[in-house]
């Protein structure tokens, strides 16, 4: 397999075309809609001569346990030898409601650029000289991600078509990426029924999510991703009238004191190298009053996201447990010195509210309900459990609401019920991966984007920094793991909905581990109105440095 044996001006046309029906289809994450890509992959795979002549090579894949019955649409290029690469793409996008009127066009390049026009005072200064410019490809998907997915897509059926292959080629395009990675934790289980049934070696894995630059001149590889997770904290309080302020303990004060300690803070932010993950941001906060009376609200609620580099869900949660009990303690330590003055002013004798500084996991909870309720507490905990998931999946419940309201089940059949913090993890949780942690690696997939960035010089007369981290989040955080029995112990302690509304692989990882690269074009404004792509790395350039990489990974 070389370069040259396939007809890239060929193959710039063909990945148009493939882009404009995929994008037409209005795959909106975790809605049904996103079903409607099956089609399209099924007219295209049907239209290929080699797929048609070995129907065993691809097919739709379901997502285990998944309400919305989405599958996981592959396809292989099936050669010489065990050498196997991935290519992989998610097909979700996000919606349209920042499109306004222009929405009727969100999903058609050509007329969305026409009605751009008209309205170019509406645009950032960037977005309008790049309308101007006609290098840039707008609308919803085009950039984050169908146009990998097409390039991805167009690659394979040159595949196809070459009379001599060596290795194999699977690429994969999965839903929900950009909710909760259902489609890609569901790719792992693929890819280790392949492996067995085909005796594959999967050397590497690539993503082609769009890169973004701070240099125009300076594209990027990125040799693994950023780890998300997503801790929670409950805060119960103690009940008083607001008049006896003294007699109760308001959980808002606790939590916004957490909140304070830990929004954008830094300690929580991992360093590798000259990259750093963002700080932590909250993403929910919210106390369980629905409606005004002059009580205090008996607990409040909110999660907030995490990136990691390096971080595991171990060593977040005894930073999170650390913050819990230094914010309860100050909190209290103000109130007692509030009470004092209130105490001096009132004449009435000095005393030491009765509070203390409690913090402890879900599962701490947990076991404590297990304790305290016995089989009652155990029964009632599955029936909400299945409540909850049927009003999830009917639409009633999201998936942050679903979790407290199992803590709030707990604390049912709790009988110690003085203040205290639970502090947990909800879904998603994204593994930090990189090529810098994972090892052994092939020798062929070893320094890969110096490799690439040679290539682009030569080529393209342009230089591609290499990055450990995808900053963007994406599905390579499921392609290696390290320990997955202590991953899995972690988690399954600290998640309420873990093991049976959302679940990882971890076994299935393992046996599929392998290096990954993000090899996407160069895009922009992601999510947003103005979100688009590059041309040239479109049509051109990405195709080129894929199928490079793809000829060195294969031998």
């Amino acid at each position: 397999m070389k370069n040259h044996e396939i007809d890239f001006m060929h193959l710039g046309g063909r990945i148009q075309e493939l882009l404009y029906d995929y994008v037409a289809v209005q795959s909106i994450t975790n809605t049904p809609a996103e079903r409607g890509v099956e089609e399209f992959f099924q007219k295209y795979i049907r239209g290929i001569e080699y797929f048609s002549q070995n129907p065993e090579y691809w097919g739709l894949y379901p997502v285990e346990n998944d309400g919305l019955g989405r599958n996981v649409c592959w396809a292989m290029v099936q050669g010489e030898g065990e050498r196997t690469v991935v290519l992989v793409h998610h097909y979700d996008v996000v919606d349209i409601e920042d499109y306004k009127t222009l929405k009727p066009f969100a999903y058609t390049p050509d007329q969305l650029c026409a009605e751009l026009k008209k309205h170019m005072d509406m645009l950032p200064e960037d977005a309008e000289q790049d309308l101007k410019s006609g290098n840039f490809l707008f609308c919803r998907g085009g950039c984050d991600m169908k146009g990998g997915g097409a390039i991805q897509y167009a690659l394979l059926e040159a595949y196809s078509r070459l009379p001599e292959f060596r290795g194999n080629v699977i690429v994969i395009g999965v839903p929900d990426e950009e909710n909760l990675s259902a489609g890609m934790r569901g790719a792992a289980r693929l890819l280790a029924e392949l492996q067995e049934k085909y005796g594959l070696r999967y050397v590497m894995m690539i993503n082609s999510e769009p890169h973004q630059r701070k240099d125009f001149s300076r594209g990027v590889f990125s040799e693994g991703t950023v780890g998300k997770m997503m801790p929670f904290v409950y805060v119960r309080g103690y009940l008083s009238h607001a008049g006896k302020v003294f007699e109760g303990l308001n959980p808002v004060s606790v939590l916004s004191e957490i909140v304070a300690r830990t929004e954008v803070n830094m300690e929580f932010s991992d360093t590798v190298g000259r990259e750093a993950a963002p700080p932590p941001t909250w993403l929910y906060l919210k106390d369980s009053k629905d409606r005004y009376d002059v009580s205090m609200p008996l607990n409040a609620q909110g999660c907030f996201s995490v990136l990691t580099l390096k971080q595991t869900p171990a060593d977040l949660m005894d930073k999170v447990k650390k913050v819990c009990e230094e914010s309860f303690a100050a909190v209290i330590s103000r109130l007692n010195a509030s009470y004092q003055e209130f105490c001096r002013r009132t004449g009435q004798p000095q005393s030491v509210l009765p509070w203390k500084a409690r913090a402890v996991t879900f599962g701490e909870l947990y076991q404590e309900a297990c304790v305290d309720g016995g089989q009652a507490f155990l029964d009632a905990f599955e029936a909400e459990k299945v409540r909850v998931k049927k009003d999830m999946e009917a639409g009633r419940a999201y998936m942050i609401e679903a979790n407290f309201r199992l803590v709030d089940c707990i604390y049912d059949y709790v009988e110690d019920v003085s203040p205290r913090v639970v502090y947990g993890l909800m879904p998603p949780y994204y593994p930090n991966v990189s090529n810098c942690y994972f090892s052994p690696i092939d020798s062929e997939a070893q320094h890969m984007s110096e490799k690439l960035n040679e290539y682009t010089k030569s080529v393209y007369g342009q230089e591609y920094d290499k990055e450990y981290f995808y900053t963007g989040i994406c599905d390579l955080s499921y392609i290696n793991i390290d320990d997955p029995d202590a991953q899995r112990k972690s988690i399954s302690e600290s998640m309420p909905l873990f093991g049976w509304y959302y679940d990882i692989p971890f076994e299935e990882i393992q046996k599929i581990s392998m290096a990954g690269i993000n090899i996407g074009p160069w895009g922009k404004d992601f999510h947003k109105l103005t979100e688009r792509v590059f041309l040239e790395d479109l049509y051109d350039r990405t195709p080129h440095i894929l199928d490079h990489a793809i000829t060195l990974l294969l031998g």
